[in-house]
């Protein structure tokens, strides 16, 4: 299905007979106009994808531009992973922050009753349905417009935020917490916008609270969470002052909102926003619920419509802002190296695709193996995240190995030998440090446990 926005599609219509035909070439005409977006950063992989980035992004000219736009792209396996692991911390300080504030789940399309205007919407329409109207040649301009206008409305439209599938989810949740303020609602998932200018829809990971308050606390709820969004970005940074906040100026207030403020990180081609909080007011609950005010009526001391607080985050820009923030170019100490420079995705451990690397020492023999694939077992049944190098068959030195996890952001290399057989102890590698140290493989999973356990209370 292909997704059409209403204004686009009716400010063409005099080109109808010919829309089929230059479709495509405008199209990519947009494309080479954002080609230009992308500036060289610390954490900015080449367009061709080669080398380590495209384990984290996947390679293609067009994958590079929506991920410099912060934009949803194809991401490789180690982005993917990282991806998760950021939302899940995402809902984690959600969970943790107040007892009152539950997950929801809606539709990224819909087709609600009485949703019969097409203007300022984002709609699917199946092309076939369009190439018939266009097809018919003895139509008017005019009657062609209102078979595109039956179209639309008939066609469900597509989220662009996940702000309004919360104030539909208002009623239900307002009587599981027995009409008592305050609460909220928290969704991660994908939305779409035209954020490029060209009219054609893409695709942003959205993460998003909706917390719902009585009137004369919400400007106290909107600085509450403004501190408490702003700590937790900087918590997983290497450069937390990167990540700041700031007001949002009267005229660049969005829709009845009275305040807003913005989480920022300050690229190396400038500031962009990570997230943003607006102060709602009562205005869009009442528009969603047709102004009904005995269902949204809530006790806090007295009845009344909640304010609505927003705060919608872009994870796609988050992801590529902790990349820029972790990724540093290291001089080694010894010169005589073939290295003499290191490259080092320091991420914070719990954001890490990968915790920890096995690998085999000079004479790798089955019997290693097999205790590579017992340790592989116990890191994955205490859902560690194991890179299992002892399977690469292509000779590599240690020095390239670490080279290879250091850019990958590998947190720990562990090392089995001959004197693991002996003696059961092992070589495990620090990235941050690069210290080696020898352990006991019965301590080796605790160790991890505890470290990862320990950073993320920091």
């Amino acid at each position: 299905m292909a997704t059409h926005c209403v204004r686009h599609c009716v400010t063409r219509l005099h080109t109808l007979r010919t829309v089929l035909s230059t479709h495509a070439s405008s199209l990519k005409a947009s494309q080479r106009r954002v080609a230009g977006v992308l500036r060289p950063t610390r954490g900015r992989c080449s367009s061709s994808g080669s080398g380590r980035c495209g384990h984290f992004v996947s390679p293609g000219h067009t994958n590079t531009e929506l991920f410099g736009r912060g934009l949803s792209c194809s991401y490789g396996p180690l982005g993917m992973e990282l991806r998760r692991n950021l939302l899940e911390q995402w809902w984690l300080s959600m969970s943790r922050a107040r007892a009152q504030l539950f997950g929801i789940n809606t539709l990224s399309s819909s087709r609600r009753d009485g949703d019969t205007e097409a203007g300022g919407q984002l709609r699917m329409v199946q092309p076939e349905s369009l190439r018939q109207i266009f097809e018919q040649q003895h139509l008017s301009k005019e009657q062609m417009i209102q078979e595109v206008h039956t179209l639309l409305q008939r066609s469900p439209s597509v989220r662009t935020n996940l702000l309004q599938g919360a104030l539909e989810e208002f009623v239900p949740s307002v009587e599981l917490v027995n009409r008592k303020l305050p609460f909220g609602l928290a969704e991660t998932g994908l939305c779409f916008q035209t954020s490029d200018g060209s009219g054609c829809p893409a695709e942003v990971t959205q993460a998003s609270l909706v917390w719902f308050c009585s009137p004369r606390t919400s400007s106290q709820w909107l600085d509450h969470w403004a501190r408490q969004r702003l700590k937790w970005w900087r918590k997983f940074s290497l450069s937390p002052s990167d990540f700041s906040s700031s007001e949002v100026p009267a005229d660049e207030l969005v829709g009845a909102a009275s305040r807003g403020v913005r989480i920022v990180y300050n690229f190396p081609w400038g500031p962009a926003p990570l997230e943003t909080l607006w102060n709602q007011g009562d205005a869009e609950l009442l528009q969603t619920h047709k102004g009904v005010w005995t269902k949204l009526q809530c006790r806090n001391g007295r009845k009344s419509v909640p304010h609505v607080v927003s705060v919608t985050g872009n994870m796609d820009r988050g992801l590529m802002a902790f990349l820029s923030n972790s990724l540093q170019l290291l001089k080694k100490g010894d010169s005589k190296q073939r290295l003499p420079q290191r490259k080092v995705l320091k991420l914070h451990p719990v954001l890490a695709p990968v915790k920890v690397a096995l690998d085999i020492g000079r004479g790798g023999t089955m019997e290693l193996r097999q205790v590579c694939e017992g340790l592989l077992q116990e890191f994955m049944e205490s859902k560690i995240s194991v890179w299992p190098g002892y399977l690469e068959t292509v000779p590599t030195s240690m020095e390239q190995l670490h080279a290879k996890y250091d850019e990958m952001g590998v947190l720990f290399t562990v090392v089995i030998s001959d004197n693991t057989l002996e003696s059961g102890l092992l070589q495990v590698r620090s990235r941050d440090t690069t210290i080696k140290e020898t352990m006991h493989i019965s301590e080796i999973k605790n160790f991890l446990s505890r470290y990862i356990s320990a950073a993320d209370k920091i």
